[in-house]
């Protein structure tokens, strides 16, 4: 789908059509035609990359200068907000006049960036509407963490603490702690697509600051130094937040080592106080002539009191352990 955006009048208008309206800003390409790369490329002068040479993961790939025309790639997350999250790549054409966005994914992001150049006027140039874009992006990005460290402080309370409605075994049993395992792994896959995020914007806007464009205006270069800072102190939170995904990782597989433990105690203790038991049983089944405890009248009971005892005997003496 090809859309483009143009600053007519001081208000900022939308449309699909094929040909190309005067004071373009911002051509976004969702899953572009054949026909709708052409199109642009013809129009706006550049060369519209491939999903395949998006894809590229060498900075010299995602990060070209071909005399004003800037071509960056990053990767982007689609579908965030789902269990489905995954990575994809776009590209951005950055020019004097327009900016050429190139996605393969609905990203929600270039909704709201649109809303917020209609809303002010000052982004309404090609480095405007790329400025908003990484602004968004780092603004999108924090949500993220803060949403993640929060789910993940609510996993440890349950972990180490338990939950206050219920026993203990209930809260760390097998399957809880296997679907903490679970939500844990998802939250360090969640961080690892925030980290490959941030590299690119770590990559793309030092580039383009060093090429120091005039149509980047000195506004906008401070805005997007200050996107910079912001990817610094996200990446120093996501680095935490990467430590207690992995902590919590340790943590877990600990408790079900304690788990497994505590079965193998169980088994081991059932096994040894049915030992004495069985031995008594089988010395009193022996078929021997002569057995004193065969003409007793309490033979029996007290054959059946000493197999008793000789199974008590042993819980009492693991108890006194503290095994159980």
């Amino acid at each position: 789908m090809l859309t483009i955006y143009r600053d007519s009048s001081g208000a900022l208008r939308k449309s699909q059509g094929r040909t190309l309206p005067k004071e373009v800003i911002w051509i976004d390409l969702l899953n572009p035609t054949d026909e709708e790369k052409a199109f642009v490329e013809a129009r706006a002068a550049v060369r519209v990359p491939s999903i395949e040479a998006l894809s590229e993961i060498e900075s010299s790939s995602r990060l070209i200068a071909e005399h004003d025309v800037i071509y960056l790639s990053m990767p982007l997350v689609a579908q965030s907000d789902t269990p489905d999250s995954y990575v994809s790549p776009v590209g951005f054409i950055l020019t004097s006049n327009v900016l050429v966005t190139v996605r393969f994914a609905d990203l929600p992001i270039f909704r709201t960036v649109a809303e917020k150049i209609r809303q002010d006027e000052t982004l309404r140039s090609s480095s405007g509407v790329f400025t908003a874009l990484m602004e968004v992006l780092v603004d999108r990005g924090a949500d993220v963490l803060e949403r993640l460290g929060g789910d993940l402080d609510r996993i440890s309370r349950s972990v180490f603490r338990g939950n206050p409605d219920k026993s203990s075994h209930t809260v760390r049993s097998n399957e809880a702690l296997r679907r903490t395992l679970i939500a844990v792994g998802e939250i360090g896959d969640r961080l690892s697509q925030a980290q490959i995020v941030f590299l690119g914007v770590n990559r793309m806007i030092p580039f383009v600051l060093s090429l120091r464009h005039d149509w980047i205006t000195a506004e906008f270069g401070t805005r997007l130094e200050a996107v910079c800072k912001d990817v610094a102190s996200l990446n120093e939170h996501e680095g935490y937040l990467s430590n207690k995904v992995q902590f919590s990782l340790d943590a877990v597989l600990g408790f079900i080592n304690m788990e497994q433990n505590d079965l193998f105690k169980v088994l081991t203790i059932v096994s040894v106080v049915g030992i004495p038991p069985t031995l008594m049983a089988g010395i009193y089944g022996m078929n021997f002539k002569f057995m004193p405890e065969l003409n007793w009248a309490l033979g029996y009971p007290f054959g059946l009191g000493v197999i008793a005892l000789s199974a008590l005997i042993p819980l009492i003496w693991f108890k006194w352990r503290g095994w159980f």
